[in-house]
């Protein structure tokens, strides 16, 4: 892990929400030793080093984060870890736009310690789910466990399954995406393929429900920012009620009236993109045992099935 990579690349991927910039300044100020010592910012690493690091991410002036006593859902819990299962609506943390309400207010209203190194904003934060995904997400409790977490995500070492309803039929019943990503030029809150973007891969298993849609079970193998809603959308086949990838109510148009009208109130009555996290499979920060949590359909997914596998041609 981090072999042949700079010192400050390899931070910047293991540490989430830090930039390239941020990284850079902790290895100059000494606050990242390798095997004990402080070291300069192009270090190429063989992947064998002990590597601690202690950050120093200011947050901008009036970024308080408030307690909120917002309900969790709390599958597991440990003294290193949180397992939420987040409801779709929720955003993480706060960002541009949105200061509360979030996934991280509760959290340090429902919690005494958290990990701290992503900074005020994002306690214990280690992964993200989009707003309208639900389910299971890590929280780590210490900073030894975010670290431990953070450096599997890093080695592609977690393994995470989704659960989602789709547009139309899957060519094949199962197959590998393998599209590049990057942040799209003319939205910069949307994704696009792009042959020279970031390596992104999904693995996937489908089956049809009725004749206009499919539930499938994706396995991503990597972790981009939108990455199984774009993926999912390059083969035809967008998240349904995913309107920002050509999932929503324009998908359902051309259809007989009969069929339209069902769709649309499918849409409606969701109120959500159908994709849920439902399980993930890590090696525990302490115990180091292979550990895997699940999060439940939600039940609204089951009504949506209900309705759609009622739709034939």
């Amino acid at each position: 892990m981090g072999a042949n990579q700079r010192l400050d690349k390899f931070l910047t991927d293991v540490v989430p929400g830090s930039s390239r910039t941020t990284i850079k300044k902790m290895i100059n100020e000494g606050l990242v030793t390798v095997n004990g010592e402080t070291s300069k910012p192009s270090l190429i690493l063989n992947g064998n080093e002990e590597i601690s690091y202690q950050t120093n991410i200011k947050e901008e002036s009036g970024d308080y984060l408030a307690p909120e006593n917002i309900e969790l859902d709390i599958i597991y819990e440990d003294t290193d870890i949180v397992a939420i299962n987040k409801p779709a609506g929720l955003t993480v943390h706060p960002g541009a736009g949105q200061k509360t309400n979030t996934l991280a207010n509760g959290l340090i209203y429902h919690f005494r310690d958290l990990s701290n190194i992503n900074g005020r904003v994002r306690p214990g934060i280690v992964h993200r789910l989009d707003k309208q995904t639900s389910g299971v997400m890590l929280v780590a409790k210490n900073n030894e466990a975010h670290t431990n977490l953070s450096r599997q995500f890093e080695a592609r070492e977690i393994k995470k399954e989704y659960y989602a309803v789709t547009w139309g039929i899957f060519t094949s019943k199962e197959g590998k995406i393998t599209l590049p990503l990057s942040r799209s030029k003319k939205d910069p809150t949307s994704y696009v393929g792009d042959d020279n973007g970031k390596k992104a891969i999904t693995a996937y298993t489908s089956k049809s429900l009725g004749d206009y849609t499919s539930e499938v079970i994706f396995k991503p193998k990597t972790g981009r920012t939108h990455q199984i809603r774009v993926h999912s959308a390059s083969l035809g086949n967008p998240i349904f009620g995913d309107s920002k990838y050509g999932g929503g109510n324009n998908k359902s148009k051309g259809f007989l009236p009969e069929v339209s009208k069902i769709l649309n109130n499918s849409l409606k009555n969701l109120g959500r993109h159908a994709l849920h996290s439902k399980s993930i499979t890590f090696s525990h920060p302490s115990s180091k045992e292979l550990k895997s949590i699940s999060a439940k359909i939600p039940t609204e997914f089951e009504t949506l099935k209900m309705e759609l596998s009622s739709l034939h041609v």
